[in-house]
């Protein structure tokens, strides 16, 4: 499993781009980790899957609402990671309003999450391998903090505990 000093896993993750430009194509477009996050600070969370109860409740709202803050605390950019298709992260990036605000990534396969040692098996309720909620702050493609959740729980990998955590160690 992955831990505060380690480097994230190269790899890619995708987006689903709503309109051209910088290089990318409307629609899915690859993205590089090592690229993504290099010389940057990314402020990353993960959860289980799009549309579902905590996530779209309190998960994605959370970094929404404190996406400018985090910026001001010295966050390039906000990511949402979760095993779904780049089509259903950006339906439901659309349905969030998360637009300039968190990057909604798809890690279809879940070889990002298998990666970093975070899956979390819920086959048993439909759902296939999915991600454990969890955040980091991720500065230069290195971790900087980590914070996962018990199973079934909501407790620190809210966009709060992430802020204070990049106020200290982006000040």
């Amino acid at each position: 499993m992955i831990k505060v000093g380690d480097k994230l896993p190269a790899g890619n993750l995708q987006e689903y781009i709503e309109v051209e430009g910088e290089g990318c194509s409307i629609g899915p477009n690859t993205f590089a980790i090592d690229k993504l996050t290099a010389g940057k600070k990314i402020a990353l969370f993960a959860l289980p899957g799009a549309f579902t109860p905590t996530c779209s409740a309190k998960h994605v709202p959370g970094y929404v609402e404190k996406a400018a803050e985090l910026k001001a605390a010295g966050v390039d950019e906000i990511w949402c990671v979760s095993v779904n298709d780049a089509f259903v992260m950006g339906a439901w990036g659309r349905d969030q309003k998360t637009a300039g605000k968190v990057r909604m990534m798809a890690d279809g396969s879940a070889a990002f999450t298998t990666a970093v040692g975070l899956t979390l098996d819920r086959t048993a309720g439909g759902m296939g391998i999915r991600s454990q909620r969890y955040s980091m702050l991720v500065v230069d493609g290195v971790v900087k903090t980590l914070n996962i959740e018990a199973p079934g729980k909501f407790e620190v990998s809210d966009a709060t505990t992430l802020l204070a955590q990049a106020k200290k160690v982006l000040a």
